[in-house]
């Protein structure tokens, strides 16, 4: 009788990757994208600062064993060095966001989102000396084409360019933080990174969310819209996307921006009922594949 030889545990486990990755990056698109639905719900009773302060401290509090674990690697002087990248790559974006959520579907936030991949090249040539090939410069001409687009469209009569420009500003802020924390954070473990970068985030947004707090009381929904957005859509999220790069790498984790925009826009159209106009869907399609052919051009 012959025998089988059994599968090595090596194999075993390149083959369990091989579904698990895109899961997890379905799963994690899922949920990024579902952060600008709950955004949408929230931000018009919290307003733009609270909601945001409020998202941050709770996503802080769910990284935080990471930073209590990694704490020796974070002397007392990298402290405002964190802050000034936190408000750089959180707390400002978040606001621009929330604010643009206040005026516009949900869908056109997770658009503009897209564009953190463009406006990071963009940003590492023009003050950190990287290069750019002239197919990714064409790559980049197409995105802001399709921000264009998207500016010009209406929803319900009303003008969504400063919506876009809030949210294209957010994703410009994304850009220069995410360059910010490859020179200046390299070698610090990511998910701890991450929590000081909210923690200080929170703290220094902490004033204006006191001074805006709204005076109404705020309903059950738009409470848990918020701490879905916290402890979920950021805190949660951030450990899965740290998980990837260490899996897979980062450029393979990143291809989750693609699926940011597709599901906030299907999000945003089931559960509220937005429409999906032909404004919003040729902008997406214009910046989702000039950022598909950016990476392609890397």
């Amino acid at each position: 009788m012959n025998s089988v030889a059994a599968p090595s545990p090596g194999f075993e486990a390149t083959r369990t990757r091989a579904w698990i990755t895109p899961l997890e990056i379905g799963v994690l698109g899922a949920i990024w994208g579902a952060s600008f639905l709950f955004m949408r719900v929230a931000a018009p009773e919290f307003g733009a600062a609270p909601l945001v302060d409020v998202r941050l401290a709770l996503g802080a509090i769910v990284l935080l064993p990471f930073l209590w674990r990694s704490r020796a690697h974070f002397p007392l002087k990298l402290w405002p060095k964190l802050a000034l990248i936190g408000a750089i790559n959180s707390a400002v974006p978040f606001v621009l966001f929330a604010w643009a959520a206040q005026r516009a579907p949900a869908g056109v936030g997770a658009i503009c989102n897209s564009m953190t991949v463009l406006f990071t090249a963009i940003v590492g040539v023009l003050f950190f000396g990287e290069k750019i090939s002239a197919r990714r410069a064409g790559a980049v001409l197409v995105g802001f084409l399709g921000v264009v687009v998207l500016a010009s469209g209406k929803t319900a009569g009303a003008s969504l360019g400063w919506a876009v420009a809030a949210g294209t500003g957010a994703a410009v802020l994304y850009g220069i933080g995410i360059n910010l924390v490859r020179r200046h954070l390299t070698g610090l473990p990511p998910a701890a990174v991450a929590s000081a970068t909210l923690t200080t985030s929170a703290l220094l947004l902490l004033p204006f969310a006191i001074a805006q707090w709204p005076d109404h009381a705020i309903s059950t929904k738009s409470w848990l819209a918020t701490a879905t957005l916290g402890v979920l859509c950021t805190g949660i999220a951030f450990v899965m996307y740290y998980r990837l790069i260490a899996r897979v790498g980062a450029s393979r984790a990143a291809t989750v921006t693609y699926l940011v925009p597709v599901f906030g826009i299907a999000w945003a159209w089931l559960l509220l009922g937005e429409a999906v106009t032909p404004t919003m869907l040729a902008a997406g399609l214009l910046i989702l594949g000039s950022v598909a052919f950016s990476q392609r051009a890397k």
